[in-house]
């Protein structure tokens, strides 16, 4: 009898232990594939954002000289990232009067996003959305360096979408 006690209470505490496991494989679940979290710090705040992982290439940050973090992983994920709460309808303004990089349609504009069509020679895609981590407000936007595909800034307008205040956590006492 106490045999029989002992191993149901070892394959209790088994499954215990295998719905803990269960639990922590959704949380990285939460994360697409291709995809991995990062830790990044803006103006001194720690915060997570979901990037492309080195699948799609090397993974590049700098704080520039303005206040901003860049974030790159290749040559198709490219954005920046600043304090602030940006200003809408100042850069529809800017968007629409550009002589050179000529406005062609919105995809998405609401209060905070704006992401947008444009042509030089040919066709090309840009964001700027504002995002709130915390009680910060946050620029998001491509950086115009390269040309990017309508799916390069759908991934990156979802990954800026991600952008949260990191958790502390607290050790257990």
């Amino acid at each position: 009898m106490k045999k029989a006690l002992v191993l149901i209470l070892a394959l209790s505490a088994i499954l215990i232990h295998a719905g803990c496991d269960e639990s922590r494989k959704e949380e990285v679940a939460a994360v697409k594939p291709g995809m991995m979290e990062l830790n990044l710090k803006v103006n001194g705040n720690s915060l997570t954002i979901t990037v492309p992982d080195s699948s799609i290439g090397r993974l590049e940050m700098a704080e520039q000289s303005w206040g901003a973090t860049e974030i790159k992983v290749g040559k198709h994920f490219q954005i920046s990232i600043s304090e602030g709460q940006g200003d809408i309808a100042l850069k529809k303004s800017d968007i629409s009067g550009d002589e050179i990089n000529k406005f062609k349609r919105y995809i998405k504009e609401d209060p905070n996003t704006l992401y947008w069509e444009s042509a030089i020679t040919e066709p090309e895609f840009h964001f700027y959305t504002v995002e709130k981590a915390g009680p910060v407000f946050y620029l998001i936007e491509d950086i115009k360096e390269e040309h990017f595909t309508e799916k390069d800034v759908q991934q990156m307008l979802e990954s800026a979408k991600s952008l949260k205040l990191q958790e502390v956590v607290k050790p257990a006492s």
